[in-house]
């Protein structure tokens, strides 16, 4: 019996959830040798050969829309990973991701009109509202990008149960993921050069792409086969606070009390919105 079967699946969602982000932190950390763009593309490379290792899709035998729902997939992909990378480049990490986190909460309540999924659209707003209160760490660039990246998440987050409906197992996101490294590789070559043959550069790229993918891909797929999606949802609105304490343990990142309490009130939305929403419900990896 693999030794993951006997893993409690919320223990594995937590350790995914703690692999991407101590990825994240070792990723900005790094930025000074690997910019973000190039970074990212090692990321998505990395977890690209693995996933298409592991899933060998069969590219055969499928629709026109099929191939057009994965490949609007990767690019969702792509920009939800270049968009946070650039945001966590200019603003702390625990503060990206929790803007960040408003992609999937916007999705847990589309097309609601309870009053209740009201108040947690108001929650997050004040979360937000409270880290414009306390912006002397922020940048509008570095905010805009976190935004985009939520969208992007948004998107993704639709795309993934169309997809998954469409591609059996992980051949929709081995394929995505291909789309993400092949439409990332000029940007990413003209802003490194030949950086990115340096040795070290290329197993660095595949420690982030095992820590920040790879693991919590693999860990996240387990676990939803044995909890249901909205028990895995609420697990991972701790993303922000998780994001949080890597940066401070890692890159000695410190949220004020002000940060630390808008981080708290969009997490408390993203779970009160997950727990009540009847619209789609499956926040998929960072």
């Amino acid at each position: 019996m693999p030794l993951t079967n006997r893993i409690p699946a919320v223990w594995l969602v937590i350790t995914g959830i703690v692999s991407v982000q101590v990825g994240a932190a070792i990723a900005k950390d790094l930025f000074d040798l690997v910019p973000p763009t190039a970074m990212v593309w090692l990321r998505l490379a990395t977890s690209a050969v693995i996933l298409l290792l592991m899933a060998r899709p069969r590219l055969t035998g499928h629709s026109g829309r099929d191939w057009l729902i994965v490949l609007g997939f990767g690019v969702s992909l792509l920009i939800m990973n270049w968009a946070i990378y650039q945001s966590f480049a200019r603003i702390p990490l625990g503060i990206a991701v929790t803007i960040e986190f408003l992609g999937p909460l916007t999705v847990a309540v589309i097309g609601s009109r309870r009053f209740l999924d009201l108040i947690w659209v108001v929650l997050a707003g004040a979360g937000v509202a409270l880290l414009g209160v306390s912006r002397a760490s922020l940048t509008v660039a570095g905010v805009g990008f976190a935004l985009l990246a939520a969208l992007a998440w948004a998107f993704y987050i639709l795309l993934s149960a169309q997809t998954g409906k469409r591609w059996p197992g992980i051949s929709g996101l081995a394929i995505a993921s291909m789309v993400g490294a092949v439409a990332l590789a000029p940007p990413a070559i003209v802003e490194a050069g030949s950086t990115l043959l340096d040795p070290t550069v290329l197993i660095l790229g595949l420690a982030i792409g095992l820590l920040s993918s790879v693991i919590p891909y693999s860990f996240e797929l387990i676990a939803l086969r044995r909890i249901p999606p909205r028990v895995f949802s609420i697990l991972m609105s701790l993303e922000p606070a998780a994001a949080a304490v890597a940066a401070m343990i890692l890159l000695g990142e410190f949220l004020s009390v002000v940060q630390w309490l808008a981080m708290a009130c969009v997490m408390i939305a993203s779970i009160g919105a997950t727990r009540t929403s009847t619209t789609l419900d499956q926040p998929a990896p960072d």
